[in-house]
């Protein structure tokens, strides 16, 4: 690919590897490109924000469609663009998919909320995609010439939390969605489940290992060492081990 990722606001992590930290909420959305297949880690918050995803995606791969979603947990920063990319194979953690069926409701109060305009957050609502594929454990995909790893590490943030394992040369990426972040403290919600959110991020530290590469749902690219100080923070600030 010879387009300069940063000229349309995206971050080359390496080769076919970036994200975009989208305005508002600085939420990540992450891309891989296989020789066969073109992988987007969320969508995010609106159509239009999907739409504008897709363009950028198109442009950086010279015409190529985003063949699979990878929904990191179901915010409504993080899914609501997803129907702006018809076609693509969706996956999320197991549960997710009902959950999103009955709580568009939720969905729309939370995004109008934090500041969504109500018609677009409708909108999205209205044609909201549940995943087509639930992840219980891990489940490999083959993109062509690469293979990724979705990872169910969960509960944590939420009860639905799938993170994204991109081999690259001797390390590994890790698209971490919300069980890290660093541009604040990480939420807790109502639906977080705080007395295991530690021991998710031992997994996740688990399946990337120490010279792995941490991409926050928010925030800047993290080494191990400030997953782990954040698991330990999350620990007191729960009183669990």
């Amino acid at each position: 690919m010879d387009v300069a990722w940063e000229e349309f606001g995206w971050e080359r992590l390496g080769d076919g590897v970036g994200r975009r930290r989208l305005p508002h909420w600085d939420a990540t959305v992450g891309l891989v490109v296989g020789e066969k297949a073109v992988l987007l880690y969320d969508t995010g918050s609106t159509i239009r924000e999907g739409a504008e995803l897709r363009a950028q995606v198109e442009a950086l791969t010279g015409g190529r469609r985003v063949t699979h979603i990878a929904l990191s947990h179901p915010h409504f920063d993080h899914v609501l663009g997803t129907a702006a990319f018809a076609g693509a194979e969706v996956y999320g953690a197991v549960g997710v998919d009902a959950l999103l069926r009955r709580e568009g409701q939720e969905l729309f109060t939370d995004a109008v909320r934090q500041g969504v305009d109500p018609e677009a957050a409708a909108e999205a609502v209205d044609v909201l995609v549940a995943p087509h594929h639930t992840v219980s454990g891990e489940w490999t995909l083959d993109l062509g010439g690469r293979q990724v790893l979705l990872a169910n590490v969960g509960p944590g943030h939420t009860s639905h939390d799938l993170v994204l394992l991109v081999p690259a040369g001797t390390e590994e990426i890790v698209f971490c969605g919300d069980l890290v972040e660093e541009s604040g403290e990480p939420q807790a919600g109502p639906d977080a489940v705080p007395s295991r959110w530690p021991d998710a991020l031992d997994r996740l530290l688990g399946l990337g290992g120490e010279a792995a590469v941490y991409v926050p749902g928010h925030g800047a690219v993290v080494d191990a060492t400030f997953v782990r100080a954040q698991r330990d923070e999350l620990a007191r600030r729960f009183g669990v081990s």
